[in-house]
């Protein structure tokens, strides 16, 4: 959808640091005709053409470095293949999948950690702005200074998420003192407590409600606040160890959750499926923040999702490239047994592959919202068939593909940039869905699993109702379902271990292959013991996984960019192991 008018910024952005960084060679040494200077940058008109461009370079991840974080969190937690036409096509994610590969000069994670950065310094040069003009004159002050903190505190999440030790850069370091902050400033808690501090700010300073689409409001402050404490609680040690969990920042997370749930703007969506579908992203009830995409904006592109335009198949309508294959791990995850709950204990015990595997056995109905199945319709359109000659490399990672991030050809949101295609659809950030079960899991871990019971059996219940796309041509369902929500006494026990049992097995299918599960499994302290016996058990049936090994201690994070190390003169420290 189209929100902002970017691309006139843009331009000016670059002009301004292209005047502003002359170069010194004689040749290139000519007589400008005009200069900016930063004074005449201290306007309102200009402010907000610098917050624009601050939430500008959300749009601008790439292939290479998706915003939608699936090379970070989906092939590295068991659920996804990276996919394409082999263990050398990207091979650079092909070595953060299988860990025992990866190394501390890995260029698309310093690209990442770059384009990261890119975000940060934005928000900064944003922020050195805005604050020097009056409340008088820019009666938006305020909020624009929390849409750049909040804005700023996202891309320090996940650059905290994957690597853990970072440099703290606001919009108080100017010029060349960057070169003197460490990334080991601060400890690992006085980190999230900036973060948090950040979207304190943003929760404290935002209106209820933006006029604008993808301009946070508070209650996305609020949510985003109570993620940062969430992972705040789960304290680790320098081993990256869970040492404790802080009882007291997990009521923090169930108060704030409790006010976004009071808030009254957001609610599931009926149907699973429509938060994959484009057409819905207009009023969306259950997108609490998101990526705002465009196509048609009078661009020559638009706003597309270049961070997925690898991940379609291989059939004529699409044409390239298969990346960001579920694994058959997790599509035997969506198992069910003949009470209709999860497989916990035998799930992977056969696999289900194609045709009657899918009658002959009962699933989670957010299977076929999740995987593209050989014989089942694509994309909820039951006369466009997916087929096993749609996959590339099926003898490396089988005939599967990935559905959520993927629109159908023929949506007004499509478009191909060839080689390649995208889509306009919006990159959700926080679903409401994942604000209910953190709160769901903090009173799990606070001893109160009988008040997470109804939340989790409330997206159990939205799983189970979402099958009305789900049909072939026939309009038979397209797999076996059978879901049940958990009834204690009666089909479960429902102690905190069971209870702790479910909401993460909650969590891995309602967000499958949405670039979360790795972060979940680090924090939960589980990564390292979770991801060998995966690579045990897949390798059976996926032989290049056979050189996978995770290394307890090194691997829950990514190592910093040597690169970066080079360029601060060694003043960064390496993360443990590497």
């Amino acid at each position: 959808m189209k929100v902002f008018k970017y691309n006139i910024l843009i331009g000016s952005v670059l002009l301004i640091a292209l005047l502003m960084g002359a170069c010194k060679e004689s040749f290139l040494e000519i007589t400008p005709k005009g200069t900016v200077s930063q004074g005449q940058l201290i306007t309102p008109e200009n402010a907000d053409k610098m917050v624009i461009a601050a939430y500008a370079e959300l749009g601008n991840d790439h292939y290479t470095a998706p915003n939608s974080l699936w090379p970070y969190a989906d092939i590295t937690s068991g659920d996804a293949y990276k996919g394409g036409g082999g263990t050398g096509d990207i091979w650079e994610f092909n070595f953060l999948e299988l860990f025992s590969f990866n190394t501390t000069d890995n260029p698309l994670v310093d690209q990442k950690w770059f384009r990261l950065y890119v975000g940060v310094s934005r928000a900064n040069e944003a922020l050195r702005i805005v604050n020097q003009i009056s409340e008088e004159k820019y009666p938006e002050k305020l909020h624009r200074q929390a849409e750049l903190r909040f804005l700023r505190a996202h891309h320090f999440f996940i650059l905290k998420t994957m690597f853990k030790h970072i440099p703290w850069i606001d919009e108080t370091i100017e010029g060349d003192e960057f070169k003197q902050v460490s990334n080991r400033e601060f400890t690992d808690q006085e980190l999230w407590s900036k973060i948090a501090g950040e979207f304190q700010f943003a929760m404290n300073n935002l209106p209820e409600n933006q006029e604008d689409a993808g301009r946070p409001n508070k209650y996305a402050a609020a949510a985003y606040l109570a993620k940062a404490k969430l992972y705040k609680a789960y304290e680790q040690d320098a081993d990256n160890n869970v040492t404790s969990i802080n009882q007291s920042l997990l009521q923090e997370v169930v108060g704030l959750v409790d006010e976004v749930i009071a808030s009254g703007q957001y609610e599931l969506f009926p149907d699973f499926a429509y938060n994959f579908l484009w057409n819905y992203d207009d009023g969306s009830t259950e997108s609490v923040w998101a990526i705002q995409r465009s196509i048609d904006d009078g661009t020559p592109k638009g706003r597309l999702d270049w961070g997925n335009m690898l991940n379609y198949p291989m059939n004529p309508e699409y044409g390239c490239c298969w990346f960001h294959i579920p694994s058959q791990n997790l599509v035997n995850s969506f198992k069910t047994s003949e009470d209709g709950l999860p497989m916990y204990d035998s799930f992977n015990d056969f696999d289900v592959l194609q045709g009657d595997d899918f009658q002959n056995n009962t699933f989670d109905a957010r299977l076929d919202h999740t995987v593209a199945i050989p014989g089942h319709p694509w994309k909820y359109d039951p006369d466009f068939v997916y087929e096993e000659s749609w996959a590339r490399a099926t003898q490396i990672y089988g005939t599967f593909s990935s559905l959520k991030e993927n629109q159908h050809y023929e949506c007004a949101c499509f478009s191909k940039v060839p080689p390649f295609m995208a889509s306009s659809k919006n990159t959700d950030i926080i679903r409401y869905a994942d604000v209910l079960l953190w709160k769901a899991e903090a009173l799990i871990e606070l001893g109160r699993q009988n008040e997470a019971l109804p939340i989790i059996n409330s997206l159990r219940n939205r799983a189970a109702n979402s099958t009305g796309l789900l049909v072939n041509s026939d309009g038979n369902p397209t797999s076996n379902y059978s879901m049940a929500e958990y009834e204690p006494g009666v089909n479960c026990t429902w102690d905190q271990d069971f209870a702790r049992k479910a909401l993460r097995w909650e969590r891995r299918l309602e967000f499958a292959m949405e670039g979360i599960r790795f972060f979940d499994l680090v924090r939960w302290g589980i990564a390292a013991e979770y991801i060998n016996e995966y690579f045990a058990e897949e390798s059976a049936k996926r032989e290049y996984l056979k050189d996978g090994q995770f290394t307890a201690g090194k691997h829950e994070y990514f190592p910093i960019p040597q690169q970066q190390i080079d360029f601060s003169r060694g003043l960064y420290e390496q993360n443990p192991g590497w």
